[in-house]
């Protein structure tokens, strides 16, 4: 018996698992079964003890005996019965495997089905029942019930309606809804205070109102990170700017404004709604690159000759003016439309872009482009259609400048924050190279699909993009690049750099996005200590450390949080679809069935082996197979599959098909 100290995570079955401290990639996880896991919640710090003996499946299994932190308090949930003035709330996180028994200390207004956020009551012992009882067929089953108490902290309003749902959701990532009245207040005092566009900072800045400048966003975009400059220079050569919103100025070190924003860290994005890091009257107002607005701005000017080649770089704070907001697909139809005399600077944009992107492929940059849907909405929120997303060059067009700017601003860092010959801390958006085991794994299911590929030991970020060339227009392409993906190390903030293996780049860091992202707005105090040729302070040295680690934390939430809303969108569009046949893609082969993706919403459910029809079927993990031992009938990724769709669980975002 060993005593280790992890995470727990948690499956929907209950059944736990403890990712080790300081482990290796190399490291598998101890299973912890669902009667040993005690009281204990996804992602809480617990210690745990190991079993004497594996068990029938060769696993290391242990019990919790100590919960050290909790991971979070607060949980959404709907309610399911009132009685006595006792509340019972189901949390919607069906991972945490237990109910709420909750007061109303705060009289708000409730009823059966309204969807709540519950502050559990660590100080109440939860409560933890372990039945055992034998079944028909003499085997144990093993049934635990956990209660845990609390409070209600806001009412959302009622299961089902849109409003309700999405706020559940980022809630119950940890994402307030709003911002707190002094950080309200925080932003309309920097507006009163820094503002207004005064000749003493003008003076202190790069002044490039008078040359060509646009932004090019979502359509549906409201605020504005990054613009575009283009100016031809007397010497033949270009300069191109690359302009980001500067919100250091208004958000300062030491108030409410910066801390919510550092707590947050992004802004989270919905499928119908964004919740902004800052407040909207920065995010949408004085910090966005408004057109026909003169606005602070942090760039980085190249010039180039007319191959590209970089001749000379700087970078400033400055003064901008956008003269065009173009949408994407505004942007698009100039160029497609051809003629050069209408908006000249943007078809030299595109070149120039075109250029950079060649450079960075031929360097070996990975291109995970994927499928990305969006909805359109009724006006109760209901999807009535649903769409995949094109990605058009101008996505590239912008995607280019942002990561020049991005690597240049690192590489700046890298060499300029130094204290004799000693590299001080940054803020670096990082990639290390894939985990051995996990590209074996790659291998294995690739070439098991009829792919070539076979890396050697030192892999190298063209050996991962060769492999996704070669899946392009397959019926598996959207998996493969998913597996592959999974297969990849996880980008995250650093405060030591060691380069960026999907991109290619030995520097990288995130610099153009201060409205949505925490690290940039970072990168940007740094930036400016620096370019004034003054020393970063000590104490924010040491922070930069933990603001990274929390950034990369909140990173996931934000992403999970938009996936969750996507999901539950996703069935909600099916769900008046109940009947209705599809041809369905296998997109996935697992112990227990087939999961298969309805083409139009990217929709993914499960058929379990069972409903495969009247036969043994046996799964081939090797080869991603199930096979009828019977008819000798085969299932495999990227096969098409006849369904219908018998239902959908609205609580549990499941789809249930049937094969026919």
């Amino acid at each position: 018996m060993h005593n280790f100290i992890g995470t727990l995570i948690l499956n929907n079955r209950g059944k736990g698992f403890l990712r080790k401290e300081k482990s290796t990639p190399d490291e598998k996880d101890i299973s912890i079964p669902h009667n040993f896991i005690d009281s204990s919640l996804p992602q809480d710090k617990v210690e745990i003890q190991t079993f004497p003996r594996a068990n029938k499946w060769g696993e290391i299994e242990g019990k919790v005996i100590k919960i050290i932190e909790r991971y979070k308090t607060d949980f959404s949930a709907n309610i399911t019965e009132i009685k006595d003035g006792k509340i019972i709330a189901t949390p919607d996180n069906n991972k945490l495997n237990c109910i709420f028994e909750i007061q109303n200390n705060k009289n708000f207004e409730i009823s059966i089905n309204k969807k709540i956020l519950v502050k559990i009551d660590f100080e109440k012992t939860p409560k933890v029942t372990i039945n055992k009882n034998i079944n028909d067929r003499g085997y144990t089953d093993i049934e635990v019930k956990r209660i845990f108490y609390g409070d209600i902290k806001q009412v959302f309003g009622d299961k089902g309606e849109n409003n309700a749902e999405m706020y559940s959701i980022v809630a119950d990532f940890g994402f307030d809804i709003g911002h707190k009245p002094e950080t309200e207040a925080d932003a309309k005092k920097a507006v009163d205070e820094f503002g207004k566009i005064t000749d003493e900072e003008v003076s202190r800045r790069l002044d490039m109102r008078g040359v060509w400048t646009c932004t090019i966003d979502p359509v549906d975009a409201k605020d504005f990170d990054d613009a575009l400059s283009f100016r031809k220079l007397d010497n033949g050569n270009v300069e191109i700017g690359i302009h980001i919103a500067d919100v250091s100025h208004f958000v300062r070190p030491g108030n409410a404004l910066d801390d919510e924003a550092e707590d947050r860290a992004f802004s989270v994005y919905l499928v119908d709604r964004t919740i902004p890091m800052l407040p909207e009257v920065l995010s949408n107002g004085f910090c966005s690159l408004n057109p026909n607005e003169d606005r602070y701005a942090f760039s980085t000017v190249f010039e180039m000759d007319m191959s590209g080649k970089i001749i000379d770089r700087k970078i400033s704070k400055s003064i901008i003016h956008s003269n065009k907001r173009f949408s994407y697909e505004e942007a698009q139809k100039v160029l497609d439309a051809g003629d050069e005399s209408i908006y000249p600077e943007l078809f030299e944009l595109s070149r120039y872009s075109k250029i950079l992107n060649k450079e960075r492929k031929n360097a070996g940059a990975i291109d995970f482009e994927t499928d990305e849907i969006k909805f359109v909405l009724d006006d109760k929120g209901f999807p009535v259609q649903v769409y995949k997303k094109d990605r058009i060059w101008t996505n590239h067009l912008v995607e280019e400048f942002m990561l020049l700017a991005n690597k240049e601003t690192a590489y700046y860092i890298y060499t300029h924050n130094v204290e004799g010959n000693k590299k001080l801390p940054g803020v670096y958006r990082v990639h290390d190279l894939p985990n051995a085991e996990k590209i074996l794994d790659l291998s294995i299911f690739v070439n098991a699909l009829g792919l070539d590929f076979h890396p050697t030991k030192k892999i190298h970020s063209r050996d991962i993009q060769k492999l996704l060339e070669q899946c392009v227009g397959l019926p598996s392409e959207t998996i493969i690049k998913t597996a592959t993906l999974r297969s990849m190390a996880k980008a995250v903030y650093q405060t030591n750099n060691i380069g960026h293996f999907g991109l290619g780049f030995e520097y990288y860091t995130h610099f153009t996005s201060p409205i949505r992202r925490y690290p940039d707005l970072c990168i940007h105090r740094i930036l400016s200590k620096l370019l004034d040729k003054q020393k970063l302070s000590s104490l924010y040295l040491a922070s930069l450390d933990k603001i990274c680690e929390h950034s990369s934390s909140q990173e996931v939430k934000a992403a999970e949080a938009e996936r969750a809303s996507t999901k539950y969108k996703q069935v909600e569009f099916l769900s008046n679809k109940i009947g209705h046949e599809f041809e369905c893609t296998v997109s996935g082969i697992s112990d227990f069935g087939v999961f298969i993706q309805e083409p139009e919403s990217l929709a993914e459910g499960l058929l379990r082996l069972k409903d495969l029809g009247n036969d043994f079927w046996e799964v081939d993990k090797k080869t991603y197979t199930v096979k009828s031992q019977g008819s000798g009938k085969t299932i495999t990724l990227g096969d098409k599959l006849k369904v219908k769709l018998r239902g959908v669980d609205m609580d549990l975002k499941t789809i249930d098909f049937q094969v026919l």
